[in-house]
């Protein structure tokens, strides 16, 4: 993949075929973190001397969001698993339509060109449509940092006339339960490169957040934390470049166990140590069944005894995922009796249910309880993603059915996953995955 890539359109229906039944076995590596890296490649537009990230993941948002670099000034290269960014000699403060509305970081981006031009426009961010999602929080911390709004149904102008404002104090956290991961980013990034020191106040703890922070420290952005309750991030006039290597994608490696192990399989992530998963997704898969052990500086990951019904929720790190909700949906269609899954950071995240129905599944939603009853003889189906997450649940379930089912919208799949496809081939030599144009 490199910085000329074409972009396919949204309405790309690119769709795979699967033939199910087949035992997955063998060793698989892990792309680098889809949203770390997302939220790296907005941090980029921050330093003042050139900045390598290596391990980029090879999927559409990566180039997503090298055109949008590119666009607003700062000269951006993708080769292979490289991002390469140099200072921008000036600034063109604009997110263009249809690019910030393919990205869910669109306000984080913007929120590093506002502190570096002292204003942005911006739509409303697109990506992943599974439920509602705000972005008041990014918002509330531009109008913190000084900022004027100008917000309409589809986009958002914000000015600062005077960069030399005071530091500011912000409040990371949601109506939902949880911090804003993103709100968190957007925040340090204005505060990285305001004189003093400005705080934020319940910020996100995900490794997003910590990579990004550590990223931040090490061009010269003084950050103190207290705990859960509170940020501190002095800022500075200038934050010096270099090379950082993005961790490896812990959805992506999750995903892989999912699918290798509703096969009854077992699945060895090279360079990927089990402590890169959150203990409560360690905690739930041991639940289910799923055995997580290290080996050779990596993961083998096995379900010995087949999977098992489980009752748990969705919570922000160090607990389990809420990207991992749907592809652990999938799985426990596998397992005999009734499974109850609480989802409370996204609590309308259901897109994938309908689509594990047709497969066979016994799914329902009640509020933000999803409830399966297993185990299901799931039989193929021709079935179509709207997000990246649902995608990969209806992967699995695909794996598990029986004959040969159609799953639509590679889309969605190739903007977070950028060599899944041929990772789960890799891992059974009857697995039948073809791509086919619509």
């Amino acid at each position: 993949m490199n910085q000329q890539a074409t972009l396919p359109p949204t309405t790309d229906d690119r769709a795979i075929r699967v033939t199910g039944g087949h035992r997955l076995e063998g060793t698989v590596s892990v792309q680098g973190s889809k949203n770390i890296a997302l939220h790296l490649y907005a941090a980029a537009l921050l330093a003042d001397e050139p900045l390598t990230l290596t391990g980029a993941p090879e999927i559409l948002d990566t180039l997503v969001c090298a055109e949008i670099l590119n666009h607003t000034g700062t000269p951006t290269k993708v080769i292979g698993d490289r991002f390469e960014t140099v200072p921008a000699a000036a600034w063109y403060p604009v997110i263009p339509d249809q690019l910030g509305r393919r990205i869910r970081i669109t306000a984080v981006m913007a929120a590093a060109l506002l502190a570096r031009a002292g204003q942005v426009t911006f739509p409303l961010p697109g990506g992943d449509a599974f439920c509602h999602r705000l972005i008041d929080r990014h918002l509330a911390a531009m109008e913190a940092a000084g900022a004027t709004l100008a917000v309409t149904g589809t986009h958002v102008k914000a000015r600062i006339a005077s960069w030399d404002s005071a530091p500011f104090t912000t409040d990371a956290a949601t109506r939902s339960w949880g911090p804003s991961l993103g709100a968190t980013v957007t925040a340090m990034l204005l505060a990285a490169r305001i004189r003093g020191t400005s705080t934020i106040l319940n910020p996100s703890v995900e490794p997003e957040v910590m990579v990004t922070a550590s990223v931040l420290a090490a061009g010269g952005v003084g950050l103190t934390w207290e705990g859960t309750a509170a940020l501190h991030v002095t800022g500075t006039d200038r934050i010096t470049g270099g090379a950082f290597q993005i961790p490896p994608d812990r959805l992506e490696a999750a995903t892989l166990v999912l699918a290798a192990t509703i096969t009854g399989g077992t699945v060895h992530l090279d360079g990927f140590p089990t402590s890169e998963f959150p203990t409560g997704l360690v905690a739930v898969f041991a639940d289910a069944g799923i055995e997580l052990t290290s080996v050779n500086g990596g993961t083998l990951a096995r379900c010995p005894t087949g999977p098992r019904a489980v009752q748990m929720t969705t919570a922000p790190h160090p607990g389990f995922p809420t990207d991992i909700q749907p592809q652990l949906t999938a799985f426990l269609t596998q397992a005999p009796g009734t499974s109850r899954i609480g989802e409370r950071i996204y609590t309308e995240r259901g897109t994938h249910v309908g689509p594990l129905r047709a497969f066979g599944a016994t799914v329902n939603v009640d509020g933000s309880v999803i409830t399966v009853r297993g185990p299901a003889a799931l039989i193929a189906a021709d079935v179509v993603g709207e997000d990246i997450r649902a995608v990969a649940a209806m992967l699995i379930a695909a794996l598990a059915a029986e004959g040969t089912s159609t799953i639509r919208g590679m889309y969605h799949l190739r903007r977070g996953y950028g060599g899944l496809l041929p990772k789960l081939a890799s891992l059974g030599t009857g697995l039948m995955i073809d791509q086919e144009m619509s």
